[in-house]
């Protein structure tokens, strides 16, 4: 693995998922039917970091929250 990826990965992905799961669950509260499509682009992020720096606990998560936002995009869109 390439150090200063790692690094970059490290310092700049928390806040950018930080970011972007707070704006999700804003626009969720605003019932925004397109705030688990914002969800679904977090979760990449979260396997880039899960597979990237090797965080296996998170794993487990990833595709569960990956079928969580599907469903209720598709309910929230359909409605």
């Amino acid at each position: 693995m390439n150090p200063s990826v790692d690094k970059a990965v490290r310092s700049y992905l928390p806040w950018l998922l930080s970011a972007i799961t707070i704006y999700m669950n804003w626009l969720a509260g605003s019932n925004v039917p397109w705030a688990w499509a914002v969800g679904l682009l977090g979760k990449v992020g979260w396997l880039v970091w899960i597979v990237r720096l090797r965080n296996w606990g998170f794993l487990p998560a990833n595709p569960a929250l990956w079928f969580v936002y599907g469903r209720n995009h598709l309910l929230w869109m359909t409605t």
